[in-house]
């Protein structure tokens, strides 16, 4: 976003995201060109960690007080009451939700004062996935606020998936005539490059975060598969336990297989290029709601070969026998014969890594999803991003649309 500002009034742009660490790993990168382009930026979001590098890059930091899982309503009416409490103050030009949770919240906040409203559907979650009668019955309330914040006429909608535009277009909950398809969040390229696969015994690695819904029980029983067969790898999961999440798998499971020697726990890692040039395969087995996984695009941009399930959000990342496989979901038969596959064959391994990095290059790379996004700030407010923003009213204006 190079656009520069033609008014004298910088625009007001407020990210709303439930988590820190999601905001830096895969919306910085936009908060950022939007700074660049001259807007005043604004993050709302739960802090795991002091806000110091964000407010050093020039953004005005909110901390907002949400449990990413939680579903007490007390606790949750006060949730909403810090988002509309903060849109009154802030009165931002544009808001951009990210996530269902963000969406909904943000979403009536924003229809209470009339605020440009960017919605980004980063996969529909256990929510929509689960058989749970808890989660069921918690889908129907869902997909009602998700109409009521989607149809205004100043909000657009992003997904990552055609299958999650198709799902809500088709349930009428979102207009088709307000839905863009921007698949994933973009990866840097720059940062994550390709590097020879290390001498010696394979490495394939699942960086996650441990749920059970990602596949890490998948991935340890296809490691158990391979290892009674003799093959000889490293078979390593790099993430930390989802506390809030009740899908989580323990810090006590986790090191019981580290223990073992099926597996390897390496807890967070912030050097994920180095995880990936240390690496030979990388494994994602999900049955999550994904969107287009970050994971998948950083694997592809350091070229290295991709075992994945036959599922939204994946699949779009990896083409079948091109950059890496695609299996059934939930089955470690299969996901052994993959792994296999490519464990026996380097020249297989570098030739879809390969493939990965041109995919990488030419489709998901973060200019490009900038660049996308901004055609969609455009369209929203009627004119080039920003200069037309500061002439959109700052009051709050009570009847939303």
């Amino acid at each position: 976003m190079n656009t520069q500002l033609t008014s004298k009034m910088s625009p007001r742009v407020l990210f709303l995201v439930t988590e820190d660490w999601f905001f830096r790993t895969h919306r910085l990168p936009l908060a950022l060109a939007c700074r660049d382009a001259g807007a005043e930026v604004y993050v709302m979001t739960y802090l795991n960690k002091p806000a110091d590098d964000l407010i050093k890059e020039g953004f005005q930091v909110i901390p907002w007080q949400v449990t990413r899982g939680g579903i007490n309503p007390l606790a949750e009416a006060k949730v909403l009451a810090q988002v509309i409490r903060q849109y009154r103050r802030v009165c931002p030009d544009l808001v951009h939700h990210v996530a269902l949770k963000p969406v909904i919240y943000g979403g009536l906040a924003a229809k209470l004062f009339n605020i440009p409203t960017v919605n980004a559907v980063t996969g529909l979650g256990e929510v929509f996935t689960s058989s749970s009668r808890k989660l069921r019955a918690l889908r129907g309330v869902l997909k009602s606020l998700l109409a009521v914040v989607m149809r205004r006429k100043s909000a657009r909608t992003i997904f990552q998936t055609k299958e999650d535009l198709e799902t809500l277009v088709g349930a009428g909950i979102v207009p088709r005539s307000s839905s863009h398809l921007i698949r994933g969040s973009g990866v840097d390229t720059e940062q994550f490059v390709p590097s020879p696969e290390p001498v010696g015994i394979p490495v394939v690695v699942l960086p996650t975060r441990m749920i059970w819904s990602k596949g890490v029980g998948i991935f340890v029983d296809a490691a158990q598969i391979l290892r009674q067969r003799g093959v000889k790898a490293r078979f390593i999961l790099v993430g930390n336990p989802d506390l809030q999440n009740p899908n989580g798998v323990s810090e006590l499971q986790l090191r019981q297989w580290n223990d073992s020697g099926v597996v390897e726990w390496w807890p967070h890692r912030t050097d994920m290029p180095s995880v990936f040039s240390q690496s030979s395969i990388v494994v994602f087995p999900s049955y999550y709601g994904e969107g287009v996984p970050k994971v998948l695009l950083e694997a592809s941009s350091s070229a290295r070969p991709i075992v994945t399930t036959d599922s939204p959000g994946c699949r779009d990342a990896v083409r079948h026998s091109e950059n890496g496989f695609l299996v059934p979901r939930r089955d470690s038969a299969a996901l052994a014969e993959a792994m296999l596959t490519l464990l026996e064959n380097p020249g297989l391994r570098a030739a879809m890594g390969e493939r990965g990095r041109q995919i990488a290059i030419e489709e998901f790379s973060i200019q490009r999803v900038i660049a996308e996004t901004k055609r969609v700030y455009q369209g929203l407010l009627n004119s080039e991003w920003p200069s037309m923003a500061p002439a959109l009213k700052r009051e709050s204006q009570a009847a939303g649309d």
